[in-house]
């Protein structure tokens, strides 16, 4: 089955309450029209996810001057890169590996996950699947418009050039998304002027996986206001 029909079967279950009352957390969003099982509600839920993913782009480059955007929500600075992606990560024990090995203009890039850790509470333990994040959902940045998601990591990791070291004990995240991104333009449509409904400025018969390394220094000159934030994004999304 087509990954993205597995995405449009899958978003049919976002977690909602009609009662304006709900309170939003990063499980129970108000104002949607059906609802979903939790994952732990089903016997056979094992936690594990296997994903990979191609079709990759790189916003922006490793060696911009100060006072880049990285974010790049208007698709202009996306360059398609050769690579891959692959994810295998265990929800329940918050254990697993993300490998991500790209070629640019400067050489190879491998990013690797080392270790899982959360940086708030939303992130239930450094590996969380099935919520939404971003935009008004009260869990991640305002970067990104609130979106539904199959599975999401946060820790710690490095990264290799050429095979020569290039990062270390840098933070990484990767999530596995609607579709944030026009299919052609690449764009953000973000913030949506006029939405209809609470739902997240997305498309959910897309799905992609967004991710970034960045350092802990800052400089208030980028965006993303990091020394380092090297992001990247992947169109073609399938779970194994």
């Amino acid at each position: 089955m087509k990954t993205w029909m597995i995405a449009a079967a899958l978003v049919a279950g976002l977690n909602s309450f009609a009662s304006s009352g709900v309170q939003t957390t990063e499980k129970r969003q108000p104002g949607a029209e059906i609802t979903l099982y939790a994952p732990d509600q089903h016997d056979l839920y094992d936690g594990r996810f296997i994903v990979d993913a191609g079709k990759i782009y790189q916003v922006g480059g490793l060696n911009d001057a100060p006072g880049w955007n990285h974010m790049g929500n208007d698709g202009s600075t996306a360059r398609e890169v050769e690579g891959s992606v692959r994810l295998d990560v265990n929800d329940k024990t918050n254990t697993g590996t993300f490998v991500a090995t790209m070629t640019l203009p400067e050489g190879k890039l491998v990013i690797e996950m080392e270790r899982f850790h959360q940086f708030s509470p939303c992130q239930d333990g450094g590996v969380a699947a099935y919520l939404y994040e971003h935009g008004d959902s009260g869990c991640g940045d305002t970067n990104w418009p609130k979106t539904f998601i199959w599975v999401a990591g946060w820790g710690f990791g490095s990264a290799t050039l050429n095979g020569s070291p290039l990062y270390d004990e840098y933070q990484i995240h990767f999530m596995v998304t609607q579709g944030m991104r026009d299919r052609e333009s690449l764009a953000v449509n973000y913030p949506l002027l006029n939405k209809k409904s609470p739902a997240g400025a997305v498309n959910p018969a897309a799905m992609q996986l967004d991710f970034f390394i960045r350092s802990p220094e800052t400089d208030e000159r980028n965006n993303p206001t990091r020394k380092v934030f090297d992001h990247f994004f992947a169109m073609e999304v399938t779970w194994k």
